[in-house]
C-alpha cells in the first residue's frame, strides 16, 4: 500500500509535504517561507489534535509557536476519502477577511501566512485548548456565556457585506460537494457499505425506516439542491463543536474550509442540530437564538428547520458519527425530531414566526 507522503509527492511532484517525521527539512522549509528568520532554532514539533479534513502541527521555536495546517487531496480523517486539496485557499481567505472585521477578528487565529502553492498556512497557536465535542456527553453542558459568543459570532459573521470584501470569496462549490454528497445523499442509500451496527447495534434497522422514506427523501434533495445553489451570506460552513474552541482567552472558531456564500439558515440549523444532539437544554437554545441578529435580514423557517433535521439525521445514519453519548431509544427519538423538521418544519420550534426569505424559496414553495 502506497504511505500517504508518496501519494501526495506522485500527485504533487513540486508541492512540500508537511510531516512531523522529517524535522530538519520543515525547519528549512519555514525559513523559506519567511515564517521564522534565519537564526531561529525550531525547538519541538507537535499534534495539537486529531485533524478531521487537514493536516495539522504544532511549531515551537526558541521564539514563538504557531501553528501550520496543510490540506491534501484527500480526508485526513478518512484518506479513502478523496477531497479538493484547494480548500485550503478558502480558510485562509475566510480568517483573511474576517481579520479587520470589528467583533469577529477577536473570535478567529491570526494568519501568520499562506502559501497557496503547497496549500498551507500558518496561523496563531491559540495555546492549550479543547473543542466541545465534550458537550455530546450527558454530564457535560454548554454554558448560557459560551452559547451567547457562539451566537455572537455567527450573527456578526452573516452581517459580513460580501460586496465590500477585497478579494471575492471563492464559492468552493468542489467542497460543496463532496460535503452535499454526506449530508443529503449518502446516509439514505440502502446499501451504502457502512454498516452502522457497528457504531451501534440496533443502528442500522433504525436507520432503515428514514432509508426508505421516500417523501423525507425527496425534501432531502431538494435541501440539497438549495445547499449546492447560490446565496448572499458568507457562512462558515462546518458551525459545530469541532470548530468551537475553548481557550485561555475565550471562545475562538477554527476550520472554515467549507466557507462559502450561501443561505445564514444552513449555518444556523447546523449550529441548533447540534445542540440538539448534545442534549443542551431547551431554554438555554432559545435564550442563545434570541441574541442573532435578524434586524436586517428576512429569514426562512422552513429552510432552517429543514436543514437542522437533515444534519441530526446524517449525523446519526451517515458516515460523520459523532461521539455522542445517546443510547438507541434516545437517538431513536432524536431521529423522529428530526424527519419531522424536515417534513414538517412548523414543528421546529425555533425561531418560529418569521418572514420568509425571498431570495431563496422556502423548499415547500419548490414543490
Amino acid at each position: 500500500m502506497i504511505d500517504k507522503q508518496q501519494r501526495f509527492e506522485e500527485l504533487h511532484p513540486d508541492v512540500f509535504f508537511l510531516t512531523s517525521e522529517q524535522p530538519t527539512q520543515l525547519a528549512d522549509f519555514l525559513r523559506q517561507c519567511g515564517w521564522i528568520v534565519a537564526d531561529e532554532a525550531v525547538q519541538r514539533i507537535e499534534k495539537p489534535g486529531e485533524g478531521n479534513m487537514n493536516y495539522v502541527l504544532r511549531v515551537g521555536t526558541d521564539r514563538q509557536s504557531f501553528i501550520v495546517k496543510q490540506s491534501r487531496p484527500w480526508v485526513e480523517k478518512y484518506p479513502q476519502l478523496d477531497a479538493p486539496i484547494e480548500r485550503i485557499i478558502v480558510e485562509a481567505q475566510f480568517y483573511d477577511a474576517l481579520s479587520e472585521v470589528a467583533g469577529l477578528q477577536s473570535y478567529i487565529p491570526a494568519l501568520k501566512g499562506f502559501k497557496a502553492q503547497h496549500f498551507m498556512m500558518a496561523v496563531e497557536d491559540l495555546g492549550e485548548a479543547s473543542d466541545f465535542t465534550n458537550n455530546y456527553k450527558k454530564s457535560e453542558q454548554i454554558t448560557p456565556a459560551e452559547l451567547a459568543d457562539l451566537i455572537q459570532f455567527i450573527s456578526g459573521l452573516h452581517q459580513v457585506s460580501i460586496g465590500q470584501l477585497q478579494v471575492p470569496f471563492p464559492d468552493n462549490q468542489a467542497l460543496k460537494t463532496l460535503n452535499a454528497e454526506h449530508i443529503f445523499n449518502y446516509p439514505y442509500l440502502e446499501d451504502n457499505g457502512f454498516d452502522l451496527d457497528t457504531v451501534q447495534p440496533g443502528l442500522q434497522t433504525l436507520a432503515t425506516t428514514y432509508k426508505k422514506d421516500e417523501t423525507l427523501k425527496k425534501k432531502i434533495q431538494k435541501l440539497g439542491e438549495v445547499y449546492l445553489g447560490e446565496g448572499g451570506t458568507l457562512l462558515h460552513g462546518d458551525y459545530y463543536p469541532g470548530s468551537w474552541l475553548r481557550t485561555a482567552k475565550g471562545t475562538r472558531i477554527i476550520d472554515p474550509e467549507f466557507a462559502y456564500v450561501g443561505c445564514a439558515e444552513f449555518d444556523l440549523g447546523v449550529l441548533v442540530a447540534h445542540l440538539r444532539m448534545a442534549q443542551t437544554d431547551d431554554a438555554v437554545i432559545r435564550a442563545g437564538l434570541e441574541a442573532y441578529d435578524l434586524t436586517t435580514r428576512t429569514f426562512d423557517h422552513a429552510l432552517f428547520a429543514g436543514f437542522c433535521g437533515a444534519e441530526i439525521l446524517r449525523r446519526i445514519i451517515g458516515l460523520a458519527q459523532l461521539p455522542l453519548d445517546l443510547t438507541l431509544e434516545e437517538k431513536e427519538h432524536l431521529l423522529l425530531w428530526a424527519a419531522a423538521s424536515v417534513l414538517n418544519p412548523e414543528t421546529n420550534p425555533y425561531l418560529t414566526g418569521l418572514p420568509e426569505k425571498d431570495s431563496v424559496p422556502s423548499i415547500d414553495k419548490k414543490e
